[in-house]
């Protein structure tokens, strides 16, 4: 059983790391120089798509990290 876990949580981590890898930084190079990054603006479609499946992601690697340490 804690092998089962062991693989879901290695391939969990692996999706979280490719879906974090996959979004866009807004900004640049601007920033360095004093770009002003004050323009509010919200996620649309592949973008909020990827952000929604991060934190996803991120709360089901927690989950199974909490049920694998109470099955051990």
């Amino acid at each position: 059983m804690q092998t089962a876990f062991n693989v879901i949580q290695i391939l969990i981590s692996a999706s979280l790391a490719l879906v974090i890898l996959l979004q866009v930084k807004g900004g640049g190079m601007g920033g360095i120089f004093g770009q002003a990054d004050s323009v509010y603006r919200t996620k649309r479609g592949l973008e909020k798509r990827l952000f929604q499946l991060t934190v996803g992601l991120a709360v089901t690697f927690i989950i199974v990290s909490i049920i694998s340490l109470k099955v051990a």
